[in-house]
Formats: structure tokens, sequence, C-alpha cells
């Protein structure tokens, strides 16, 4: 199982980290390690003292495939879900400044937290708004139609290099609105009405 991330998708975001838009998907990957599944709280790790919160729509795979078309990407997943890509974003910074890979940052254990997944049978992939709420408060909302890259473009886009295979997870960006967590916080996403997530911050 492989975990794909797509950084700067939400041109909102990308403004607002001082970050230019990007003119080709930013892919990065999280091992399985990184997996927080619901229930489960997160714990601030030691080495960070700004770890942030980034909302975003996952896919999971169904099927296998390589050099996937985007006409026929749509049939490569059957579920999307809400997950948060937390971010130790002080390590980021230094490892930006220094044109460094950034993993540190990013693919940490339990840094990949995963909520419920629903079919997406009946969605229009195109229209489906999110949003997370801290502490009971609207911290960050988004729709897919403003996506930089779409999901079936981001398919096709990955699949070229790497081989995508059933049960793989690729988290596609998060809208404007990221910020700092501290312990105690708690960190709900739904997706429409319908909650689909919910993490404790220790």
């Amino acid at each position: 199982m492989k975990i794909f991330c797509i950084g700067r998708n939400y041109s909102d975001h990308a403004k607002e980290l001082n970050n230019p838009v990007p003119s080709s998907p930013i892919i990065f990957m999280k091992p399985a390690t990184a997996l927080l599944k619901e229930g489960d709280p997160f714990f601030i790790p030691d080495f960070s003292s700004n770890i942030h919160y980034e909302l975003e729509i996952v896919l999971q795979i169904c099927k296998n495939g390589k050099s996937v078309e985007p006409a026929f990407a749509s049939g490569y997943y059957d579920r999307i879900g809400l997950g948060i890509d937390f971010t130790a974003r002080d390590l980021q910074d230094k490892l930006k400044d220094k044109g460094h890979p950034w993993e540190l940052a990013k693919a940490f254990d339990h840094s990949a937290a995963l909520g419920k997944f629903v079919n997406r049978d009946g969605l229009d992939m195109t229209d489906i708004r999110f949003r997370l709420e801290k502490n009971g408060i609207l911290v960050q909302e988004g729709c897919t139609r403003d996506l930089i890259f779409d999901f079936d473009f981001l398919i096709g886009y990955i699949s070229r290099y790497f081989t995508l295979q059933k049960g793989d997870l690729i988290f596609t960006g998060t809208p404007a609105g990221v910020g700092k967590v501290e312990k105690g916080d708690i960190l709900e996403g739904y997706i429409g009405f319908q909650k689909m997530l919910e993490f404790k911050i220790k």
C-alpha cells in the first residue's frame, strides 16, 4: 500500500504559504507507518513545535493500473474519504530553505490521519464540498471545483511514474486555512453534512 500526496493543489493554499502555483502536480509519498486511523489520538512529536493540520479529500484505488489515460481514470477509484496531512511546518520551512526533500516534515509516523470512506456512486466529483472544524469552529473549507489538477488528471499523472495498486491512497491536496494544532484540540472533518473524521490532539 502506497500513500501519494499532492502538494499545492489549491491556488489559495499555495498563496497563503507564499509558494508559487505549480504548473504540474507536486507529488510526495508517505510510508504505511504514517497512517493514523480514526479513533486513535494524534500525539504531537517532540521534534516539532509547529504541527499544522491540512484537510484533504482522499481517493482509494480499487484496481491496479499503469499509465492510465485520464478518460478512464474514474474506474480506478471507488471510494473517497477525508484525511489530514499533518505537517511539521517548522521542519518543512528549514528543508525548503536548503532545497532538501520534505519527508522529515511530511512522512513521519501517524502523519496521515484517515477517516471514513464513502462510495463515490452518485457523487459529482467536480463539486464536493468539505470542511474542517477545530474545537467546533470552522477553520478550513474547500470544494473540488477549485482543484488545480482534478482527480482523473492526478491518477493519469501518478500512474505514468508509479504502478497504482488496489488499496493505494491519494491525498489530493488541501485548500487554504491550514493552521497549528495544540494539545487538547479536537479536529472534525465533514463532506457536506456528513461527518467523516474526528481526531483528538495529545
